[in-house]
This record gives C-alpha cells, sequence and structure tokens, in this order.
C-alpha cells in the first residue's frame, strides 16, 4: 500500500467520486474545494456516490479553498480536478504545497497541461485523458454513471523527468478506473477533445440530453462535424491520431473516420439514456461552461494556421449568445444550426 500523501483540488462530480474510490482503497486523500455547502455536507456526512448498481458512503477529508493556506503537509501527487479556465489558479493555490519530486495530474478535459507546466514545471506536469461520466445538483452527493468498472484514464508526462514515474500515478489512480499510459499524451488528449467538441457544448445548445440530442434530426451530423474538424486540425498542426478509451481498429490515417468511431464510443460505451454533458450542467447551475477550450481551441488552432472550423466557430458563438443572455438554450436552437450550414 502506498504511503503516498495525496490531494484532489476540485471534487465535484467527477473528482469527489474517483477521491472515494482513492480514500475507500485505504491511500490517503485530501479533498479541496470551493463550494461551501458542499464542504460542510462531506464533513458532516462523508461524500455518497450513486452509482448504477450500488451506493457507496465515504467519510472524508475535506477543506475549503479558504483553508488551503493553513495546511502545512505537502503532498506526493496532486490531482487538479477544476474546469479548465480554472487551471492556472488553482495550481498558484496548491503549487506552495506541493513536494519538489511531487507530481500534479491534469484530470480535465482540454489541453490543459500547458497551464499546469507553467506553473508547476513540466518535470512535474502528468497530462491525463478522464472518461467518466457523472454529475452533482446537490452537496455531498455525486451521482456517477460510469462506476470504476467502466471508468478509463491515460496518463503520460511531457518531460524527460517524468518518463517512467507515471506508474506512481498509475499506482493510485488504478483503483478509479482502467489506466494506461500513454508515450505521447498531448495527442491522446487531443483524441478526447476531438469527441469533446463533438458532444459537449452542441448537445448542451439544444437543453438535452445527449443521446436525445443525437436524435434530433440533422443534429448528429453537426455534432460529427465538429468533431471532424478538430480532427482535422489535430493532423494539420502535428498531432498524431491515436486509439483511446482501448479502441479497437481505430481508422487513424482517416481524421473524418476517426472521429466517428470516437464518437460512437462515447454514445455506446461512457453515456446513458440520462447523461447530460458537463457543459449543460454548468449551465444548469448558472456557470459558464468550457467552449473556449474546447470548440474555441479548435476555431483558434485553425486560424493560426490560415485555416476555419466553420461548425465549432457556430458552436462557440451560440454559447456565447447563450452564456449572454441572448438566446435560449432550446431544442429549437436546431433550426439556427441547420439554418447556418445551408
Amino acid at each position: 500500500m502506498t504511503s503516498k500523501k495525496i490531494a484532489f483540488v476540485g471534487t465535484g462530480a467527477n473528482g469527489a467520486g474517483i477521491a472515494a474510490d482513492l480514500t475507500r482503497a485505504g491511500l490517503d486523500v485530501t479533498f479541496i474545494e470551493q463550494w461551501p455547502a458542499h464542504v460542510d455536507a462531506m464533513r458532516e456526512n462523508g461524500i455518497t456516490v450513486v452509482m448504477p448498481d450500488r451506493t457507496e458512503v465515504t467519510p472524508v477529508t475535506v477543506y475549503n479553498l479558504c483553508e488551503v493556506a493553513t495546511l502545512r503537509d505537502q503532498f506526493d501527487i496532486v490531482f487538479i480536478v477544476v474546469k479548465a479556465y480554472d487551471t492556472r489558479w488553482a495550481c498558484e493555490l496548491i503549487k506552495p504545497l506541493v513536494k519538489p519530486d511531487g507530481l500534479v495530474v491534469g484530470l480535465q478535459n482540454g489541453m490543459s497541461l500547458d497551464d499546469i507546466a507553467d506553473i508547476m514545471g513540466p518535470e512535474r506536469t502528468v497530462g491525463a485523458v478522464i472518461e467518466v461520466a457523472s454529475n452533482m445538483y446537490e452537496p455531498g452527493i455525486t451521482n456517477r454513471e460510469t462506476p470504476p468498472e467502466e471508468a478509463w484514464f491515460a496518463i503520460g508526462g511531457i518531460h524527460p523527468a517524468v518518463v517512467g514515474r507515471e506508474q506512481e500515478v498509475a499506482d493510485v489512480l488504478k483503483y478509479a478506473g482502467t489506466v494506461e499510459i500513454s508515450d505521447d499524451i498531448r495527442s491522446s488528449k487531443w483524441m478526447k477533445l476531438i469527441v469533446n467538441a463533438a458532444e459537449l457544448v452542441p448537445s448542451a445548445i439544444l437543453d438535452m440530453q445527449l443521446a436525445k440530442a443525437v436524435e434530433v434530426p440533422g443534429m448528429y451530423e453537426f455534432m460529427l462535424s465538429c468533431g471532424r474538424e478538430a480532427a482535422r486540425t489535430a493532423m494539420e498542426t502535428g498531432i498524431r491520431l491515436r486509439p483511446i478509451f482501448g479502441m479497437p481498429e481505430a481508422d487513424l490515417e482517416n481524421p473524418d473516420r476517426f472521429a466517428e468511431q470516437l464518437f460512437e464510443q462515447v454514445l455506446t460505451r461512457f453515456s446513458s439514456p440520462d447523461t447530460r454533458t458537463t457543459s449543460l450542467q454548468d449551465w444548469i447551475k448558472g456557470r459558464r461552461n468550457e467552449v473556449h477550450e474546447i470548440n474555441g481551441l479548435v476555431v483558434d488552432e485553425q486560424a493560426r494556421i490560415g485555416g476555419s472550423a466553420p461548425s465549432n466557430a457556430l458552436t462557440v458563438e451560440l454559447a456565447r449568445r447563450i452564456e449572454a443572455g441572448e438566446l435560449d438554450r432550446s431544442p429549437k436552437n436546431i433550426e439556427l444550426i441547420l439554418a447556418a450550414r445551408v
């Protein structure tokens, strides 16, 4: 059993469920959380993780962000599980409590590994791909649609100092799901961004569960177009297409087909009829989502090389209008999508 001290910065739906898995395995885990009511609920009742076939209640050690300055122990492994746009301040918050040889793991969507490396140093940075479906609407309770038996992670370093140390992370993360070590984590994270571009914000624009959104006439084609643009952008900017999720027979030469294969993996293996994407959950809670870190990144990268990504650009614009209060999220927004694509 490892004696490493572990911290999770961000214990929302995914962070709390994963941190609870490690806690139940007997590891030394500290929860660090920004939602005061959630902190209070976990202190009083532990974290409740509701899964399809069971419910686990786990007593935990938890601190509010405002209490981090009172901590004195340093951590061997820190998992960053906040929104991509919150990565930099979360890293600055926890930086004084990371051991000089500690590892910081970005368990996030988007390409946050460079933000982590910029603050923590690339020699302490571990990138990660996460495939876990969860939601949280009540403090102290996370609804985990993807239990550890079905969850999947890939991890990898971006600096020679981390090569060979990835196993340290795998040895603790294995209690939360299947863990693969990637020899090119930047490319692996881009593969997740491809499917995120297709599913997260587009389905949220319609205010629908993912499974229902893809059934709206014309919507599957639009979502797939977002993913295909992201896959082409990856190849055009030097990113290697590579299988994730343990995909069999992935077409690594055809970005359009590869994007479709990735999307089908999420629809068939990693979502349920009730799955609302994290982007829709953000909007339901009144928060902004990660459209700029996902679809917006595709648009920005295409602009950098003199190209365009019209489906992703439309997604960014519709999301902007929704967050500005100019447009309601609604199934009726399919009309705007189809009109723009004529």
